[in-house]
C-alpha cells in the first residue's frame, strides 16, 4: 500500500516542513486504493473516538467534565473540512496540543508514532471521500487559501 499511496504523492508525503502552497489539495480522495486503506486505518485507530459513521461524540462543541472537547464528527456536519489538508495532517500526526500550542489542551493525541505518513494521508482521503460535493468544493477553497 505504501507504494500505491506514495506513488500518488510523488514525494509529497513529508509535509511537516512544506508551505501550505506546496501541499494544497494533496489528499487522494478519488483514489479507491487510498480510500480503502484509509477506511481500514480509520476503523482501527479513529472510530473509537470519532465514531464508526464519522459522527463524533455527543455534545462535541462543549467541554466535558475533564475540560476537554469531545471528539468532533468528521462528516459534513463537523469542522474537519474547515481546515487545509496540511493542518489536518499535522493535527493527526502530532496531536492538537502540539499544533495549536499556547497551552491548548486536547484529548487528540498525535498518531505519528503509530501510523505512517501514508496511513494518515489515506485516513484523511477517506474522510474527504465521504463529504458531499458542495463540502469538498468548500474544502478545496480552504486548501487554496480562499
Amino acid at each position: 500500500m505504501r507504494h500505491v499511496i506514495g506513488g500518488v504523492f510523488g514525494g509529497i508525503v513529508w509535509l511537516a516542513g512544506m508551505t501550505s502552497a506546496q501541499a494544497q489539495g494533496f489528499l487522494p480522495w478519488q483514489d479507491p486504493a487510498a480510500v480503502a486503506r484509509g477506511t481500514e486505518v480509520y476503523g482501527a485507530h479513529c472510530a473509537s473516538c470519532h465514531g464508526g459513521a464519522l459522527e463524533g461524540q455527543a455534545n462535541w462543541r462543549s467541554p466535558g467534565p475533564d475540560g476537554l472537547l469531545p471528539a468532533p464528527p468528521h462528516d459534513a456536519s463537523g469542522h474537519t473540512w474547515h481546515h487545509a489538508d496540511t493542518l489536518l495532517f499535522q493535527i493527526t500526526k502530532y496531536g492538537s496540543e502540539a499544533v495549536v500550542g499556547g497551552g491548548y489542551q486536547s484529548a487528540m493525541q498525535g498518531f505519528g508514532a503509530v501510523l505512517s505518513d501514508d496511513d494518515i494521508v489515506a485516513v484523511l482521503a477517506y474522510l474527504k471521500s465521504t463529504w458531499p460535493p458542495r463540502v469538498r468544493e468548500m474544502h478545496d477553497r480552504v486548501n487554496a487559501g480562499g
